[in-house]
């Protein structure tokens, strides 16, 4: 097989475009757009899901903290007033093991506001990696393993109004994700190496980090 060829395998989308012109209603768009080549029957078929009971809740709650409370709330402030606005009485938090004393200072600031609140850690159970196929060198970063459908399985049984992902690993977030029955938010992405603030690898692409995420072949 020849070497990869970027731009011909490349089908562009809405990553591809620089003038979102979506979000402005301009009549400007690319050749690309998927605004004006749109599927009219599956954007009808989406809008009709949005009167859903739960959804139309959800999607109301979600505008209207951005409204009221844009570039003013920061993001426990925002889901604090997200989880009041769709009438959550009971908080999961599926937490890293790692963030646990963030996670205890959430507790109680969701306590204060008069959340129940029903947190599960990564590696509850406590499950050795190799059980479930993991190789063992898996464990130089620790014997048991993060257990994400668990945590799911037991906010489920909790009957959570809302769940909230406080730093699960890459990964395990999506796992936790497929088996949440509960809304779910999230407040922390776990990134060890820049402060749980991933996007500061974006802003700094075009510098110090472009080594790393554009190493040579």
């Amino acid at each position: 097989m020849g070497e990869y060829n970027r731009k011909s395998e490349t089908v562009h989308s809405c990553v591809d475009c620089g003038v979102t012109n979506c979000n402005k209603m301009d009549r400007f768009y690319p050749e690309f757009c998927l605004t004006t080549d749109m599927d009219e029957r599956l954007l009808g078929e989406v809008i009709r899901l949005y009167d859903d009971e739960e959804n139309k809740k959800v999607t109301v709650a979600a505008a209207g903290v951005e409204s009221d409370y844009y570039c003013q709330m920061c993001r426990v402030e925002e889901t604090i007033e997200f989880a009041k606005r769709i009438g959550a009485k009971k908080i999961g938090i599926a937490t890293c093991v790692g963030l646990i004393r963030e996670t205890r200072k959430l507790t109680d600031i969701l306590r204060y506001h008069g959340f129940e609140v029903y947190g599960v850690a990564c590696k509850a159970g406590i499950v050795r990696k190799t059980e479930v196929g993991i190789p063992k060198a898996c464990e130089n970063t620790g014997v048991n393993m993060c257990n994400p459908i668990l945590q799911a399985k037991i906010l489920n049984a909790e009957h959570t109004d809302l769940n909230i992902v406080m730093g699960l690993c890459v990964g395990h977030d999506s796992l936790f994700y497929k088996y949440s029955e509960g809304l779910t938010t999230t407040l922390v992405v776990k990134d060890r190496v820049l402060g749980h603030n991933p996007v500061a690898a974006l802003y700094a692409a075009d510098g110090y980090y472009h080594g790393k995420l554009y190493p040579e072949k």
